[in-house]
């Protein structure tokens, strides 16, 4: 194995563990959008339902 072969699967290590430590990161804050969305769409339906 030469060095520059050893360099490039070094490359692909740290950009494989960037783009999974950025998704550990960033998964919590799409799960807060999606879930407050959910419930602000359940209180707007529940609403609506009282109303009529």
């Amino acid at each position: 194995m030469e060095f520059t072969q050893y360099l490039g699967f070094l490359a692909f290590l740290t950009i494989i563990s960037i783009g999974f430590w950025l998704m550990m990161f960033l998964v919590p804050f799409v799960m807060y959008w999606v879930t407050g969305g959910a419930i602000d769409l359940y209180k707007e339906k529940r609403n609506n339902r009282k109303d009529k």
